[in-house]
Parts: structure tokens; C-alpha cells; sequence
């Protein structure tokens, strides 16, 4: 390979990597120590392959599906670019701007932050034996329902308590829901399905949660929508998620338990002054 070709200072690659640098947050430094293994050296200054590898991970972590192999020499020209650019930085004293110091110095603290987290979670590992029970504890207290129901819209309080009285008078309730509700279901005689009380506005999974199986509402529900009267058909209890689908939902609910009792602990041993 010439020279020409090998010299990092291509123009080619100068305009897209010039955009890929100043699109990133990612922060890194050279590694004189590493100088041995530099990938490329810029006005004396080695870019190791320590900071190579960890602006790879970098990429790897904003695209899976990154090939590192395939865009090494572009990688490099980027890195050639943020070492020139750090560099001019430093000569422009940019180092001793006291917003640049503050940013600088919250950078450590979440960086240091974010290690302190990372050796405490691996001090004490959450095994799966651990996940397993935290997942059974959780399906055995949700006794989660689902309810199938069907239900009367009305605009108004006065008309819901008529549709009630007829109810009451034997009428029957689907033929009550087409007649009557002004809601999309009416036409199926206020069929609903069958539905949990998330599924629901706050007001009628109330109401529904009370109920009877075979019952009917005997005040009218008011939600957003309108007026309901509200007759439950039937009850059953919802299948819970299997383990292998949602053990990585445990992990991180595990994972936040454990970071809120470290940070407890830590409140505990310390005096906290806010003042106000």
C-alpha cells in the first residue's frame, strides 16, 4: 500500500466522519500506555487499540448489527478526527472554561455513579433460583381477573336509571342495548368481551370488580364516556405469563429492589441537610 493511500489524513473520509463525530456523546481518551498497539498516531499522540475497542463497543451498542471488521478504516479516520479535534481543544485552553469543568466533573460522578451500581449489583448476583421465587410470590398475590360483560350507554343519569327500571320489570338487556345505548356496542347488544380491569377507565372497572356474576349495575357508573348500566356475565382468572417470557422483567424489578436498598443504606449512614 503507498503512502498516499495509507496516510490518515484522507480527504475523503473527512466530510462523513466530520458528521459522525459531532453527532456522538461518546467520550474517550488516548492511552500513551497503549502506544505499543496504536492503531494510529496523531502529532505524536497514540490512539491505542484499547480506545478502538471501546469506541467498537460503543458502536455496537448503538447498532447490534454493526460490522467492525467491515468499517475499521473508516473507525480509525473517525478517531483520527476526535483526537485532532481534542487536541485544538486543548490549545484553546477549552480545559480551564469553567462550564467545561463543571460538565467535566459531572461526567465522573455519573460515571462513578454508574460503577458503584454495576459492583454492588455484582457483589451480591440475583441467581435464578432467586428469579423464580420473586416471580412465583408475584403471580400467586396478583390474582388477576377477567371479567366478560356487556353494558348500556347513555348521554344521561336520568335515562340510565329508566333503563334500570325496565331491568328491574324483566326487560331484557340486550334488547335494551340495541334499543337504547349510544355506544359503538349497542348494535351487539353492549357485548364487551372479555376484558381486565386495566383494560377499562378507572370508574367501570370499580363498578365491575363489585359485581356479581349474572348482576347488573342497580345505581347508573358515570365515566368520561357517559352513563353505564353494566350487567357481568361471567369471571375467570387470567393465565399468568410464563416464567421464560417476563424473567428478565423480574430481573430488572429485582435489580431496582436491590439499587433502592442500597441507596436506603446509604441515606441511613448519613446526615442530609435540604435546606429550604
Amino acid at each position: 500500500m503507498s503512502h498516499q493511500a495509507s496516510t490518515l489524513k484522507t480527504s475523503k473520509f473527512l466530510t462523513p466522519i466530520l458528521t459522525l463525530v459531532l453527532s456522538t456523546v461518546f467520550i474517550f481518551t488516548s492511552f500513551n500506555a497503549y502506544a505499543a498497539k496504536a492503531v494510529a498516531t496523531v502529532n505524536g499522540k497514540a490512539i491505542s487499540q484499547k480506545t478502538f475497542e471501546a469506541y467498537v463497543e460503543h458502536k455496537q451498542k448503538q447498532d447490534p448489527k454493526f460490522d467492525a471488521k467491515k468499517s475499521r478504516e473508516l473507525l480509525i479516520q473517525e478517531l483520527v478526527n476526535r483526537e485532532l479535534m481534542y487536541q485544538d481543544a486543548l490549545k484553546r485552553k477549552l480545559d480551564k472554561d469553567k462550564d467545561v469543568i463543571f460538565q467535566l466533573k459531572q461526567h465522573r460522578i455519573d460515571l462513578l455513579i454508574k460503577h458503584a451500581i454495576r459492583k454492588t449489583m455484582q457483589a451480591t448476583p440475583i441467581t435464578d433460583t432467586e428469579l423464580k421465587l420473586e416471580y412465583d410470590r408475584r403471580v400467586k398475590s396478583a390474582n388477576v381477573k377477567e371479567f366478560k360483560a356487556r353494558h348500556i350507554l347513555l348521554k344521561s343519569k336520568d335515562k340510565a336509571i329508566s333503563v334500570i327500571k325496565e331491568l328491574d320489570n324483566g326487560k331484557n338487556f340486550i334488547k335494551l342495548a340495541k334499543a337504547y345505548s349510544t355506544g359503538p356496542t349497542g348494535k351487539n347488544g353492549g357485548d364487551l368481551g372479555w376484558f381486565n380491569a386495566r383494560q377499562m377507565v378507572p370508574e367501570f372497572s370499580k363498578a365491575v370488580a363489585s359485581m356479581e356474576k349474572g348482576s347488573y349495575t342497580k345505581t347508573p357508573v358515570q365515566t368520561k364516556f357517559g352513563w353505564h348500566v353494566i350487567k357481568l356475565e361471567d369471571i375467570r382468572q387470567m393465565d399468568p405469563p410464563k416464567f421464560s417470557e417476563i424473567k428478565n422483567q423480574v430481573r430488572i424489578i429485582m435489580q431496582n429492589k436491590k439499587l433502592q436498598e442500597y441507596i436506603g443504606k446509604l441515606r441511613e449512614q448519613s446526615k442530609i441537610i435540604i435546606n429550604k
